[in-house]
């Protein structure tokens, strides 16, 4: 990582020109990769990732067991409001390949390895369910890379209802469990009443869930909860059984006001196909101004779900 700190010095005066505007060069600068490009990483794996858009970047980390391709739309938002998002699939998923991780920080590395190989300065960084703890892991091991890191479904403080749970892996299970099964699965864990849930029956990776779910085991939450004292936003799906809102409470008990608050409506834990469109724009004025408030950034997500 030493290279990128010495890189980030040396590409100072160009930062601007790939940046969005009103960006600083700390906020960071990403080298587009549209098409796609695998990254080697000092633990055997390899990681496929591209980019979408120009401008300020985000990385995204997806769900348990799901790839990039669930951000598509918020991407595509975001690309309209001069961000770039950087895609990667986990270890398992879609061309990434490696050992199986032994904790979250394995896969926070992956992480950190990706942003070294396309990036100069800081970049915000946002995690999606399962994502969320590895963004943290990633925002407490390597501080200096991240800006601020923003939480879709952030859950790890309050316990999984046993239902829940099983509904949870019952979802997991493609190819596995039948799916008329699963849509009783999805719809109780995932998706909020009146929302589609076959639009998660496919895009799954059960051996890449099972693989991460052994990380969340082997990882103290206390070790990854804070984020390293890297600003935080947390969206909470109104509607979320697997990430309720006893975990925003913790959260906010835990670090105060490093914590921003938004609750978004007629969402529960899938959040992504559910409400893209009130995501992108919370996340475009999270990470797009220097100073967010949590009232402005609800207002953003209140007009983008207006009739």
């Amino acid at each position: 990582m030493r290279l990128r700190l010495i890189a980030a010095v040396l590409s100072a005066a160009t930062l601007c020109a790939t940046t969005a505007e009103g960006a600083t060069p700390a906020e960071g600068s990403c080298r587009a990769a549209p098409g796609g490009i695998m990254v080697d990483t000092q633990a055997g794996a390899k990681i496929a990732v591209r980019t979408l858009g120009r401008g300020r970047p985000i990385l995204f980390i997806p769900s348990l067991g799901r790839g990039r391709a669930d951000f598509d739309a918020v991407a595509n938002d975001l690309a309209k409001r001069g961000f770039m998002s950087i895609l990667a699939e986990p270890r398992g998923i879609n061309g990434s390949t490696g050992p199986a991780p032994a904790t979250l920080f394995d896969l926070a590395d992956d992480v950190a390895t990706v942003a070294d190989k396309l990036c100069t300065g800081r970049i915000g960084v946002v995690g999606h369910a399962f994502g969320n703890r590895v963004a943290r892991a990633f925002a407490t091991k390597h501080p200096e890379m991240v800006s601020k890191v923003g939480l879709l479904a952030g859950g790890g403080e309050v316990a999984i209802p046993p239902d829940i749970a099983a509904a949870l892996d019952g979802s997991a299970a493609q190819g596995r469990k039948p799916d008329a099964e699963r849509l009783k699965d999805l719809q109780l864990a995932f998706f909020a009443k009146g929302h589609d849930p076959s639009v998660w029956l496919t895009g799954w990776y059960p051996d890449a869930a099972a693989a991460q779910m052994a990380t969340v085991r082997a990882t103290p939450a206390k070790t990854w909860w804070t984020a390293g004292g890297a600003p935080l936003l947390l969206v909470q799906a109104a509607e979320d059984p697997i990430a309720p809102s006893g975990n925003a409470d913790a959260l906010r008990r835990d670090v105060g006001a490093q914590l921003t608050l938004i609750t978004l409506p007629r969402a529960s834990h899938a959040m992504l196909p559910e409400q893209p469109r009130a995501i992108a724009r919370a996340l475009a004025g999270y990470f797009g101004r220097e100073t967010p408030s949590q009232a402005a950034l609800q207002r953003d997500v209140d007009t983008a779900l207006a009739p």
